[in-house]
């Protein structure tokens, strides 16, 4: 009889391990212990299937934003194929386990093809698995990333950037309240109906506040006219530096100003030492999926966001 329980001390961090694949192995033995560094997870967080005999199955980790106490979604999700029943009990445990932590949502993204540190092989029936816990698609995304080259290219010389350091949060809600009345982001759209333009607006830019950045990374770029036209929220996250958000308000866009806002965020992480850098966006945003290629980024995976309410 399969058991759905906490995993024991010394089955962490190796949890659920396949035979012969040492690159997966090893790749998210070193995920979960980082998460652990960065307090996105804690050993209490994982939860195992047990054969009964004490062969471990399958498994599944909550993780938060770094240092939170509530977790909003979970990792390293390994349904067993066999029983079949193991998958969707793991998924009740999970969302038991975060319900019981106070969440009252629960997220889990879907890459594919598979990659390190989750390898999520299987995507197709990762996906039926969720769907059939009341998870629902938030999302269609592509994911990019850009090894950052010696030489990038030169910001635009239409928009001048003044960063949050200088002119304090307001402006940039306004912003992204202005530009989420308009926008191609599944996700975001839905906050906005939730929400209200400005509810969402408040809520992304606190979400975005729980990542790792300075104040002078987060900037406005500005017209000759002196209207704010993009916004940049470059940032860290327990991985690798991402361009967080970027976004162009409605009455400028159209003028390749997507492309000049990827490449200002792109300049100032690497600025800071970033060597690799990570964005996503709804697939359905055109704009901004031709604006990380023109930026240098290669699309490497689909990710599918998936969510539910506890």
């Amino acid at each position: 009889m399969t058991l759905i329980r906490p995993a024991h001390p010394h089955e962490i961090p190796a949890l659920v391990e396949h035979p012969g694949d040492t690159e997966r192995n090893a790749a998210t033995s070193a995920y979960l212990v980082q998460l652990f560094d960065t307090r996105c997870s804690r050993p209490e967080w994982c939860l195992v299937a047990d054969d009964g005999e004490g062969r471990l199955l399958g498994s599944v980790v909550l993780w938060a934003m770094p240092g939170q106490d509530v977790p909003d979604s979970f990792v390293l999700f390994e349904p067993p194929a066999d029983p079949a029943d193991a998958g969707p009990a793991l998924l009740e445990a999970a969302m038991a386990r975060a319900r019981a932590l106070g969440a009252e949502e629960l997220g889990h993204v879907v890459d594919s093809p598979a990659q390190p540190p989750q390898f999520q092989r299987d995507p197709e029936r990762r996906s039926e698995l969720l769907r059939g816990a009341g998870f629902r698609v938030l999302r269609d995304g592509r994911r990019f990333s850009l090894r950052v080259p010696a030489e990038l290219p030169d910001d635009d010389p239409r928009l001048t950037f003044r960063s949050l350091a200088d002119l304090g949060p307001r402006p940039f809600i306004d912003l992204l309240a202005n530009l989420l009345t308009r926008t191609a982001d599944a996700r975001l759209s839905a906050d906005v109906e939730q929400y209200g333009a400005r509810g969402a607006a408040e809520q992304l830019f606190a979400h975005m506040g729980q990542f790792r950045y300075e104040p002078g990374w987060w900037e406005i770029g500005y017209t000759a006219d002196g209207s704010p036209a993009v916004i940049s929220l470059p940032a860290e996250n327990a991985v690798t530096p991402v361009l967080g958000f970027v976004g162009v308000a409605p009455a400028h866009r159209g003028q390749g100003y997507a492309t000049s806002v990827a490449v200002r965020g792109t300049r100032v992480l690497a600025a800071n030492g970033a060597t690799e850098i990570r964005g996503d966006c709804d697939a359905a945003n055109t704009a901004m999926v031709k604006a990380f290629a023109r930026a240098g980024y290669d699309n490497f995976a689909h990710r599918l966001e998936f969510g539910r309410a506890l």
